[in-house]
């Protein structure tokens, strides 16, 4: 698998950029779209912690590549996600760290960045299996990585912290190499018929 680099990404009305400083006031906006960080199940940053955020994903590198995601029609943030968990040495990488102002929530948008972030996993980095993942309780993102055609590998009992103090479990999901044809053909028909 080739190393994942800083790369800008575009479809369907919808750029993704490696975030950066430069991306704060929109991401702030983005999250108080919906007030996302109140969200039990979830790990969106709350504006006085955007800063911080952003500084912790470009930290990450290489295990992590964050991207702002962005509206190209009218240039703003919509919000966020990243490859992260990255593992050459088995062609491994995880999508996650994703969220979006709440009136993009349901559109086109996460399709777009899903169908975006798979092709250049598999088809530019040579990945064999893309792994995502969430929160036991967040049923919403279950649901759309479910839709994405990914399969549930199972559930990681007691294995992550959330921001109130508990901790949760992880629902695990894949897509390997051969599945990517017939599930990128699928998201596409999706983008054609919403």
């Amino acid at each position: 698998m080739l190393p994942v680099q800083a790369t800008v990404l575009e479809f369907n009305g919808v750029r993704l950029e490696p975030l950066g400083p430069e991306h704060a006031a929109g991401l702030r906006a983005a999250a108080s779209d919906g007030q996302l960080w109140t969200l039990r199940v979830t790990s969106v940053p709350a504006p006085h912690e955007v800063d911080d955020y952003i500084a912790s994903a470009i930290a990450m590198r290489p295990t992590r590549m964050a991207w702002a995601v962005i509206d190209q029609a009218s240039g703003a943030v919509i919000g966020s996600t990243s490859y992260h968990d990255i593992l050459p040495a088995v062609e491994r990488v995880e999508i996650g760290y994703t969220w979006y102002a709440r009136r993009w929530q349901r559109t086109h948008v996460n399709t777009s960045c899903k169908l975006m972030l798979l092709s250049h996993a598999f088809d530019t980095l040579g990945a064999a299996v893309v792994g995502l993942r969430t929160d036991n309780f967040n049923f919403a993102s279950q649901r759309a990585i479910e839709r994405l055609g990914a399969k549930k590998d199972g559930v990681i009992r007691h294995h992550h912290p959330r921001r109130d103090g508990s901790v949760r479990d992880t629902v695990m999901y894949s897509i390997v190499k051969g599945e990517w044809p017939e599930i990128a053909a699928h998201l596409r028909d999706k983008l054609r018929r919403d």
